[in-house]
């Protein structure tokens, strides 16, 4: 990851931050539209699921340059999220979801560069979450 895809980011992420909440329900929504299967796999509250989600995009956020620990609890995310029922092909709509669900919160400032550089960075998450989860 180049130092301009880390600072977009991290500004697009400072805007998330003060509203995680709605980012995390926008996040779930459009999740549940694309697949609405995906809903049984959630048995706790969409709030505190929705923090969850959301303090983990910040310590990856903070971990931008120093991924290997991250990258540690990352693995054992996705061998969790494995037994939860989660397959292979969910990784792909959440990525889906989240770009969308980010770029409704940032707004104008989700620009190309800014959606590529999450893009990548979603995509490098969900190959460190599947590898863990065995696929």
């Amino acid at each position: 990851m180049t130092p301009d895809q880390k600072r977009r980011i991290r500004e697009s992420f400072d805007v998330v931050r003060q509203m995680s909440a709605p980012t995390a329900m926008l996040f779930y929504g459009r999740l549940f539209q694309l697949e609405p299967a995906a809903r049984k796999l959630f048995h706790n509250d969409l709030a505190v699921q929705g923090k969850k989600l959301m303090d983990m995009l910040a310590a990856i956020v903070d971990s931008l340059d120093n991924p290997e620990p991250m990258a540690v609890r990352l693995q054992e995310l996705g061998k969790q999220h494995a037994e939860y029922g989660v397959r292979p092909e969910h990784y792909d709509m959440l990525a889906t979801a989240l770009l969308w669900a980010l770029a409704q919160s940032v707004g104008p400032d989700f620009d190309a560069p800014t959606r590529e550089a999450w893009r990548g960075a979603i995509t490098a998450i969900n190959t460190v979450m599947k590898k863990g989860a065995g696929y």
